[in-house]
């Protein structure tokens, strides 16, 4: 790991775009809300349809991903992420509620990179962040 992404500051975020994906907003709007202080650029999306169409006009350097989702949860959503020439390289965090695990080793297996358990801190965003993004 290279040791200058470990002494980032906050301010370092600002060339950093995120996706929050969660189908929840008051999650959507506190990692926002954490994120663009952190001088993020965020994008949101509700859910995996929505967000798959944004990250090909977006291209997030990070994304974070709520697992339990109408339509197309977390997993299928990393997944499709993954198995994309593109985006297979693009950091994919995990959100959920859940500790358990099976769901932390079901996220490894469709390719994220993280898992942080809900609800989270603003410390564990910017520390997933430092730890995954190519600045």
């Amino acid at each position: 790991m290279d040791t200058l992404a470990s002494d980032k500051e906050e301010s370092d975020f600002s060339d950093l775009k995120v996706m929050v994906i969660d189908d929840s907003k008051t999650i959507r709007r506190t990692a926002e809300t954490l994120l663009k202080k952190a001088g993020c650029e965020v994008v949101t999306a509700e859910d995996g349809f929505e967000a798959l169409s944004k990250i090909v006009d977006q291209r997030p350097d990070l994304i974070f991903v709520d697992i339990m989702m109408p339509r197309l949860d977390g997993y299928q959503t990393c997944a499709l992420i993954k198995n994309n020439d593109t985006f297979k390289s693009t950091p994919v965090i995990m959100l959920s509620s859940k500790d358990g695990l099976f769901d932390k080793a079901r996220g490894k297996i469709v390719g994220s990179e993280q898992y942080l358990t809900k609800p989270f801190t603003k410390k564990e965003l910017l520390d997933a962040i430092n730890r995954h993004a190519k600045t």
